[in-house]
C-alpha cells in the first residue's frame, strides 16, 4: 500500500509536463535537493529515473501518471518512445507487461547471438537464423532466414502487424 498522497507530492513538486522534470517546491537534505532543482537521477543500469520521498524512491513515471490523474498505475507505466528517462506527459501511457513488451526496441541482453530483436542463431547449427515473436502469450516461429538481418525483417514486418503497442 502506497502511503503518498497526491496533494502531499504536488506540495514537495512540480512536475512539468512538456519536459517531463520533476521540480523541487522544498528543499531536501543534500546539494541535489535544493528549491528549483531537478529532482531524481538516472539509475545507469535500468534507464529509469528514480526520485526519493522520504525513505521510500519511487520511478518518476509512476510518480508523473500519479500526479496528473491522481491514481496509482495499476499496470506498467510504458515509455512510447523507448527512452526510459523521457518522462512528458505525452510519452507515457499505462501498459499491462505484454503490452509494454511489444514496445521492446532492442533484443535483451541475453541476446547473445546477434543482438537483434526476435533473431537467434537458427537449432539446425548451419549458420542460418531464425525469427520467432510472442503473440498472445504464444510463441510463434516466422522462419529460418540466410542471414539474421533477412531474419529481423521478418520479425519487424510481423511485429508492425500484430503488436499494437509497437512503435517501431
Amino acid at each position: 500500500m502506497n502511503n503518498l498522497t497526491q496533494e502531499c507530492l504536488k506540495k514537495l513538486f512540480h512536475y512539468d509536463q512538456g519536459t517531463g522534470y520533476f521540480i523541487r517546491l522544498k528543499s531536501s537534505r543534500g546539494r541535489y535537493g535544493k528549491i528549483g532543482s531537478i529532482a531524481g537521477t538516472i539509475n545507469p543500469i535500468t534507464g529509469y529515473v528514480g526520485i526519493k520521498i522520504g525513505d521510500k524512491k519511487y520511478y518518476a513515471h509512476r510518480l508523473a501518471v500519479f500526479y496528473v490523474t491522481g491514481i496509482w498505475p495499476k499496470n506498467e507505466v510504458d515509455h512510447i518512445n523507448g527512452i526510459r528517462s523521457d518522462n512528458k506527459w505525452i510519452n507515457l501511457r499505462e501498459a499491462s507487461r505484454l503490452e509494454n513488451r511489444q514496445n521492446l526496441r532492442n533484443a535483451l541482453s541475453n541476446n547473445k547471438s546477434t543482438g537483434l530483436l526476435g533473431v537467434s542463431d537458427s537449432p539446425n547449427k548451419d549458420g542460418t537464423f531464425r525469427a520467432r515473436i510472442m503473440f498472445n502469450g504464444q510463441l510463434m516461429h516466422l522462419g529460418i532466414f540466410k542471414t539474421a538481418d533477412e531474419a529481423h525483417q521478418k520479425y519487424l514486418e510481423v511485429k508492425r502487424r500484430i503488436h499494437e503497442f509497437n512503435t517501431l
